[in-house]
């Protein structure tokens, strides 16, 4: 059979493009192995214990060397530089628009780095189109739930399989016999992933009537369907209250100690990344300004600069605070004087309209106080005879 006749029929090809038993066979091997184990998944997920959803992946790290990012004038990253050791869960941090986002959209091929590079071992993952970085080995959750609310957990986690299956188009909607023999294999797949993270109850149900905290876990499957080595977590507990954040960070470490995932965390929940991480890089304005150990970020004083300000920052910050101290102590002076003026009045008093201070008369009839004799004489006028 030719290839073309091949590609029309809908079977696997290999990477010269003959149709035979090669491609069917790394197919069968890319996802016979997990398969095997599923028959452990629903014991193991009964005694509440981790299940390993994939073998442990090559050891590698993730490095960010020296990455400028600039949008005309603007330079959204400059010169940033980490590495994420293998296995461990690295915290990126900084205030909103220090560049985070900037960052993983650098590493997962979003966007184009103006200098510098990304790499996972020696492979550079800057240049390369997304779905290309997700074949080497780089999956990542999103902020934003970017699932289908509409269809079901089962098939949301199996938009991450896409890129593992070898069926075409043709082949797939014809249903033929390897086709089905595929998506078999790999929805036993997805099943497993989503029994893992505790989704295995909910897999025929729509994603859009799930809880929040449900929902973002469907959206971390998805990211471990594609069978990362490095795993891109943007923001997994925003928007998440105690019970769920609680749960999440608990999956978390169960990615990095069952499955030896590497984990570069985005994150503003500090309390969350202080118990969770092993390093820590922060930035400001588009700048590593810290990396480290929680312990050591934590008392790193451009850290606190940056949460907190000091210098210029916080002079202004006092000098505002005293602007208002000064103008509510103005208001309750004048509230204080107009009871005054009242009670004077009420007796007929120096405080009577019409009497100054002395017991004067202006034309404006309030009191002078003597304050500025000069412009009271200008704003009051003369006085009465």
């Amino acid at each position: 059979m030719s290839a073309g006749a091949s590609e029309r029929s809908g079977r696997p090809r290999d990477e010269d493009g003959r149709a035979g038993s090669a491609a069917t066979e790394r197919t069968r091997d890319a996802v016979s192995a997990p398969t095997e184990r599923t028959r452990d998944t629903a014991s193991a997920a009964a005694a509440g214990q981790p299940v390993a959803v994939a073998e442990a992946p090559v050891a590698e790290p993730l490095v960010v060397e020296g990455v400028t990012v600039r949008f005309g004038a603007l330079a959204a990253l400059s010169d940033v530089s980490l590495r994420a050791e293998p296995g461990s869960i690295h915290a990126v941090i900084g205030p909103n628009g220090a560049g985070k986002s900037t960052l993983f959209n650098v590493i997962s091929g979003v966007y184009r780095a103006t200098s510098g590079r990304a790499l996972l071992g020696e492979t550079v993952l800057t240049g390369q189109r997304p779905h290309r970085v997700t074949a080497l080995g780089v999956g990542r959750a999103f902020q934003n739930l970017a699932g289908s609310p509409y269809e079901s957990v089962l098939d949301n986690i199996m938009v991450g399989r896409h890129h593992l299956m070898r069926t075409g188009f043709l082949g797939a909607g014809l249903r033929l016999p390897w086709a089905r023999r595929e998506e078999r294999l790999h929805r036993a797949r997805a099943r497993e992933i989503a029994e893992f993270l505790d989704l295995g109850a909910r897999l025929h149900v729509p994603v859009g009537i799930l809880p929040y905290g449900d929902r973002k876990r469907v959206e971390v499957a998805r990211a471990l369907a594609t069978e990362p080595r490095v795993l891109l977590l943007d923001e997994p507990v925003a928007g998440m209250n105690a019970v769920e954040t609680a749960r999440m960070t608990e999956t978390i470490r169960d990615i990095r100690a069952s499955l030896g995932i590497t984990v570069l965390l985005v994150e503003h929940d500090m309390t969350m990344v202080m118990s969770l991480a092993d390093r820590i890089t922060v930035l400001d304005f588009g700048r590593v300004v810290a990396d480290g150990t929680p312990a050591e970020v934590s008392r790193d004083p451009a850290v606190i600069r940056a949460y907190l300000g000091t210098g210029e920052e916080e002079q202004v910050a006092v000098g505002a605070a005293a602007v208002e101290v000064a103008a509510v102590e103005v208001a309750e002076a004048g509230v204080a004087e107009a009871s005054a003026a009242e009670g004077d009045t009420a007796e007929g008093g120096p405080g009577a309209p019409g009497a100054d201070a002395d017991g004067a008369w202006t034309k404006a009839g309030s009191r002078t106080d003597h304050q500025d004799e000069g412009a009271v004489a200008a704003s009051k006028g003369k006085e009465r005879p």
